[in-house]
């Protein structure tokens, strides 16, 4: 079933490449943007995160965290994240519960792979409901990431 704005998002808990168990609900007070992904080290997916890691003071400043979010391992994570220098936590969703929770999901993806993350970007607000929810069918595109920056200053202001 599709995410839908002003509901309330479903709750998770995956760990991140330090082996830290990170919680939504825990992240109340905060706007949180979770980016889903399909794949670490494939040029679309490094490009989207690398646009984040690179702006990552505009998410700082309108008191938002942010999470990106794949099937990978967390040991493949960890290789990501060290390699590209990202400076926002990446979680594993290995067991895919929490892209199918998303309904974020390609049932078949390339190379007969099943089960990957679509890309897909959702803001949860302080009080943990929906505020906005873009899920791509083509892994080629990138989110609307000025429609995401005037979300989170809204939801800021």
């Amino acid at each position: 079933m599709a995410i839908e704005i002003g509901q309330a998002a479903p709750d998770f808990s995956l760990f991140d490449t330090t082996k830290t168990k990170v919680t939504l609900s825990e992240q109340k007070g905060k706007n949180v943007l979770l980016l889903f992904f399909p794949q670490a080290f494939t040029g679309v997916c490094t490009k989207e995160l690398c646009a984040i890691r690179d702006d990552i003071a505009k998410y700082s400043n309108v008191n938002a965290e942010v999470f990106g979010i794949s099937v990978d391992s967390v040991f493949t994570l960890g290789k990501f994240k060290e390699d590209q220098h990202y400076n926002f936590p990446l979680l594993s969703d290995f067991n895919k519960e929490v892209s199918a929770a998303y309904d974020t999901i390609y049932t078949d993806w390339i190379l007969e792979m099943k089960g990957v993350s679509k890309r897909s970007a959702f803001i949860v607000d302080k009080q943990g409901v929906i505020q906005y929810a873009q899920v791509l069918e083509s892994a080629g595109d990138l989110p609307d990431f000025e429609a995401i920056n005037n979300k989170l200053g809204q939801l800021n202001s």
